[in-house]
């Protein structure tokens, strides 16, 4: 049974207009095509609303982790060029040329597969080439690129699309390491010029990239968790002026008042020292509600900041309010804005000892996700 706002009072609020913003400010920095990546259910902000649209924005690409997220796309009806980045599973390379998904070849082997695969269908595939510059995941190693390279642009099957890479420091904007793949990308694209044919186009930057890299822009950027108005990391600069897009909600069910020294939640890790009120909230580790904020996450209620008290259970989390007060049905803020009070999904990932990214994608599907409209969230 599929469950629907009207039946919980927890939900995810996703303010579409907002990831356009963010796209439109991301296209103004970079100066180049983008390239949205909405994999993993689009960062959670649900993977066919965003995609549809960022198609409505005039989006260049979408970028996504395996072929199931491009053909849902595809069967959705998005007609915009998908580049599948992760790897290629051999049998699975027939599911992306039927789908016109663009494909992820990291080495020569890879190649010849898809070549095969193309051939049996008498089509071309499009593919974008992977070089390996310091991430040590998928792709060949820059410095063993050539016939690589020279392989993909003899072979008659292939049609290129582009070459890229990824960076594996650039949300530290202090870090050595960005300038180094740099290096290596540009030596791998240099084999192009020795055969006398163009350069595909050139993508290297995520969203570190894109904050803190100009150099890293080359002919299209990718951006992920900037897309959705957060920030890849504690160090990362907010040089582009993106807004949160998505807020999760949900209501007071219960309310009690603890006395002093009664344990709270499983294990009874926490008790209060003085009788105080409890108020219990309906989500938990099993909506992917980090149970790591045990005792140590806030939530926001009548607009102000609450501790969580206890272990997050399942399916419930109780909050200590203290001598305030509030009723069953008051809105709880997990992330977002509440007044003038605000709980970002940095500071979600903080409390939690977790990056950004895992409080995002950790939002499963038994919450439902709301798409309000324009000017639902208020302005940050």
């Amino acid at each position: 049974m599929s469950l629907h706002a009207a039946e919980r009072p927890t939900r995810i609020l996703v303010d579409l207009d907002r990831i356009a913003g963010n796209l439109r400010a991301i296209r103004a920095h970079a100066g180049v095509p983008v390239m949205a990546v909405v994999k993993a259910n689009a960062y959670g902000h649900g993977l066919v609303p965003v995609a549809r649209h960022l198609q409505a924005q005039g989006v260049e690409h979408l970028g996504v982790a395996f072929p199931e997220e491009g053909i849902a796309l595809r069967r959705a009806g998005i007609t915009v060029p998908i580049l599948v980045l992760g790897g290629i599973y051999g049998p699975q390379v027939a599911q992306y040329l039927a789908h016109d998904l663009e494909i992820t070849v990291s080495s020569l082997e890879k190649l010849r597969q898809v070549e095969a695969a193309a051939e049996a269908r008498g089509r071309r595939a499009t593919v974008h080439l992977k070089v390996d510059t310091g991430m040590e995941r998928i792709g060949v190693h820059a410095w063993t690129a050539g016939p690589f390279i020279e392989a993909a642009v003899a072979s008659r099957w292939i049609e290129l699309a582009g070459i890229y890479s990824h960076l594996a420091c650039s949300d530290e904007p202090g870090s050595p390491m960005t300038a180094r793949q740099l290096e290596r990308f540009e030596e791998a694209c240099a084999h192009f010029g020795r055969l006398g044919v163009p350069v595909p186009p050139r993508h290297i930057a995520n969203s570190g990239g894109i904050l803190h890299f100009p150099e890293a822009r080359l002919d299209m950027v990718r951006p992920g968790i900037l897309l959705y108005g957060v920030l890849p990391g504690a160090e990362s600069q907010p040089t582009v002026a993106v807004q949160p897009a998505l807020s999760l909600v949900s209501r007071v069910v219960y309310f009690k008042v603890v006395e002093a020294g009664h344990a709270v939640s499983y294990g009874g890790t926490w008790a209060p020292e003085a009788d105080t009120r409890v108020v219990t909230v309906p989500i938990g580790y099993g909506d992917g509600y980090p149970r790591a904020l045990s005792s140590r996450g806030t939530v926001l209620i009548r607009g102000r900041e609450y501790p969580i008290v206890g272990r997050v259970c399942m399916d419930q989390f109780m909050v200590d309010i203290g001598h305030d007060s509030a009723w069953n049905e008051d809105e709880v803020v997990l992330v977002g804005r509440q007044g003038d009070v605000r709980l970002r999904a940095e500071d979600v990932a903080h409390a939690a000892g977790m990056i950004p990214y895992e409080v995002l994608v950790g939002l499963n599907d038994r919450i439902p996700r709301i798409y309000p409209g324009d000017g639902y969230l208020d302005a940050e």
